[in-house]
């Protein structure tokens, strides 16, 4: 155990071997929180925290086949359907053929998201503040640093 009130250091140490020892089950912990407030806070704007790949890469891109969506925001073809569907239904998206690919089809955002989509990084930004108060903004990065390297880590 640390003495009590050391800087940067943990108060309740895990011990080796157990659930709370691995980095994983905190990033995992950490995940679902972080989901879990965000949602919630982006509910009213009608979007989900599950979104934001997407909403991004059509932010910036315009206009995409699905295959470049599924790359973009890193998951599987068959989970990319039913969110695009999800985000169909909730008129965040909207779909039409794609001129290149007979069998594909283009997505973009609708003008409805386009306006709301602000508000929603600005809720982010929000969450973001608050999940990250206390941290210097040299402990912000390399915080960042490493969960990006974590990754890295693991996709090889």
């Amino acid at each position: 155990m640390q003495a009590k009130g050391a800087p940067g250091k943990a108060k309740n140490l895990p011990q080796p071997g157990e659930p709370d020892a691995f980095v994983g089950f905190w990033i995992n912990l950490a995940s679902r929180t972080i989901i879990r407030v965000l949602d919630a806070r982006l509910r009213p704007h009608g979007f989900a925290i599950s979104y934001l790949p997407v909403l991004r890469a059509l932010s910036e891109g315009g206009a995409l086949p699905q295959k470049d969506l599924v790359r973009l925001a890193r998951v599987e073809q068959p989970t990319m359907t039913e969110m695009l569907a999800r985000m169909e239904r909730d008129g965040l998206v909207e779909r039409e053929p794609n001129p290149d690919d007979r069998r594909g089809s283009l997505t973009s955002l609708t003008r409805s998201a386009r306006t709301r989509f602000p508000k929603a990084r600005k809720t982010l930004r929000e969450g973001e503040r608050e999940a990250m108060e206390g941290f210097s903004d040299e402990e912000k990065a390399l915080f960042l640093e490493f969960l990006q390297r974590f990754v890295r880590n693991l996709e090889g």
